[in-house]
């Protein structure tokens, strides 16, 4: 009997590989896109949700609560009324900037920007 290793698991895939690990963490349709915008600096929710054309409240909401947990953005509360809320990247956030600059790069060599005339 050829029984599969527990290696071969769904749920195994996702864990051991490194590069799902990261899939993991920066999967989702918005979160390289606010990890770039915070990359130029500390950002309130209404600042980010300007920039993202489209998204939704409850979405934004999520994908910051989940890049959060992930320990790749730090949300500062201030107790005053009414509430502010500011996010920002933490160390590993800021180590992820190479990652998504490289990114941009590959995106430029292969799928240059259509020119304007």
């Amino acid at each position: 009997m050829n029984q599969a290793s527990t290696t071969d698991s769904p749920l195994s895939q996702r864990t051991a590989c490194p590069v799902t690990r990261a899939q993991n963490i920066i999967a989702g349709k918005w979160k390289i896109v606010l990890l770039w915008h915070l990359s130029t600096g500390t950002k309130r929710f209404h600042e980010l949700e300007h920039l993202l054309p489209g998204i939704s409240k409850g979405i934004l909401t999520r994908q910051l609560r989940e890049l959060e947990a992930d320990e790749m953005i730090d949300r500062k509360v201030y107790r005053e009324v009414p509430p502010k809320v500011e996010y920002s990247l933490t160390d590993t956030g800021h180590s992820f900037l190479p990652i998504l600059d490289q990114m941009a790069a590959w995106s430029n060599r292969h799928f240059p920007p259509e020119s304007e005339s």
